[in-house]
This record gives C-alpha cells, structure tokens and sequence, in this order.
C-alpha cells in the first residue's frame, strides 16, 4: 500500500490547505452572472491555489463509494429542460488518477472503488468553472454511498485529512437548505427564503460556528423546520464531508449567504485560510 510519502511529486508537502462547502443551487448559474458566480471567483482569488481538487458532488450517489480515476474526465450535464447554451458547456479540467489512488489507500473505514466513467457532474463543474475558469487544475470526485449513515460519511471525510498539506482543496457541493418540492419558482431569482428554510440556515450556522457537528450529524433529530429543509440527505451530506475535515484552528467564515426560491440556500462555507 501507498503511503502519502510516495504521492506524486507534483504534490508534496505544503501548508495546510482550507476546505469549502459550495452551495451550488441551479444549473443556470453556469451561464448567469450573479452574486454567486462572484462570490465562488472571489473565494478562489482568497485562498492559495491547489495543486489538486477532490469535489463531493450531491449528483453523485453510488452504492459503495467510488472516486473518478480517469485522465480527462468528461463533463457531465445530468439535468434536463435547460437552455442549449447550457448543454454546450464543456470544462476539460483534467483528471489525476494517482491521487484517486491515494484516496483509495489512506481510507480504512471504507473500500473505496476506482470510477472510469462518472466524470465531472454539474455539482462539480457548476461551482469550479468559475473558480479556476482555465480548467487547469486536476479535479476528482468522490461519490457519496447511500448506505451510509451520516456518521459514516464523516468518519470517511476524517480520513482525507492529510490531503490538506499536500495542496489539495477538498470541497463538498451541495445545499445546506434544499427542498425543490417547495420551491416558489416565481421568486427564484429573489433572495427570498421561507420562515423554516432561514429557521434551519441559521440554527445550522450556529452549529457550524461553534463547532457542534453532532447536531449536525443528528439533523433528523431537530424538528418540524430542518424535517422540510432536507428531505432526502444528497444535497446535505456534502456538508458533513467539508466539516468533518475542520481541525480546532480553522476559523470558518460564510459566504454566497442567501436564500433563493423559498426552499433553497446558498450559503457556502469557508473552513481555513
């Protein structure tokens, strides 16, 4: 077995690298100018640039957890009913095998399956375009196993630790509020957010601030509010990835922090500098 000493040269030791949680919203960012696309650019002008990225998708559910391990993965347009200038974009980031593979070695708790053919989903490349628009930097992802509970999924994320101080920014992308059965598609494109939807955002800020990731991880346990603010966990459990790997001297910082369409938040998570 590998260890992270015999991870590729390009990726050697470096100072500790900040962790994100993106809110990602609706596929139509990808083509609008807003406050979202701004605030994902201005992140990415904020922190160092990584020498790899590993994206845990909401639009990536397997049964096992998977990573992608291929050179160029392709990119993945898993909606319908959207624009054709949406299905025309394309992010050629490339890929990194080897560090799929160090992912698949450092993880003990789980069997972490080589993935050839996922790519890059929407979850993904929606929120690291912006980014880094040269599509430069290598990009994997890491499937989220619907079998695991929520404790599960966090204890796996706990083992990507180390990846931190080789330059890689690990990042989950989904939604910390996302009900799109309740969304008021009239207001989408206001900041607009039902009183259960800002009820549960701001509980879950307060958590996230003072580093109570038990409530977090017992969300189901937390009433009527946070019950129709995640009502399936893929859009929720990218979070739990992004806070698992949070140490006691990372100061976390919020961003992109609004509601849209009732239902739906964006608020993005900064965890490091």
């Amino acid at each position: 077995m590998n260890t992270l000493n015999d991870l590729t040269l390009s990726l050697k030791n470096t100072d500790k690298m900040p962790v994100l949680f993106l809110g990602h919203g609706s596929p139509m960012n990808a083509i609008q100018e807003n406050e979202f696309i701004q605030g994902f650019r201005n992140i990415a002008k904020e922190i160092v640039t990584p020498k790899a990225i590993i994206v845990i998708s909401a639009h990536w559910e397997t049964s096992g957890t998977e990573v992608t391990a291929m050179e160029f993965p392709s990119t993945i347009h898993d909606f319908g009913g959207f624009p054709k200038e949406l299905y025309e974009i394309q992010y050629p980031a490339p890929g990194m095998p080897q560090l799929a593979e160090e992912v698949k070695n450092i993880t003990i708790s789980s069997e972490i399956t080589l993935n050839e053919k996922w790519g890059l989903d929407h979850g993904a490349w929606t929120v690291i375009r912006p980014m880094y628009p040269k599509a430069d930097i290598p990009v994997i992802q890491l499937s989220l196993d619907y079998h695991k509970n929520p404790q599960q999924h966090y204890d796996l994320a706990k083992e990507l630790y180390q990846l931190r101080y080789k330059g890689v920014l690990i990042v989950g992308s989904g939604n910390m509020v996302h009900n799109l059965g309740k969304v008021d598609w009239r207001k989408l494109d206001e900041n607009f957010g039902f009183d259960w939807a800002l009820e549960t955002n701001d509980r879950m800020k307060q958590f996230i601030s003072d580093g109570n990731h038990q409530s977090l991880l017992n969300y189901s346990k937390l009433g009527k509010a946070f019950e129709l603010s995640i009502p399936t966990p893929e859009h929720y459990l990218p979070l739990l990835y992004s806070l698992a790997l949070q140490d006691k001297n990372d100061k976390v910082e919020f961003f992109n922090d609004a509601p849209v369409g009732g239902s739906l938040t964006m608020t993005s998570v900064q965890i490091g500098n």
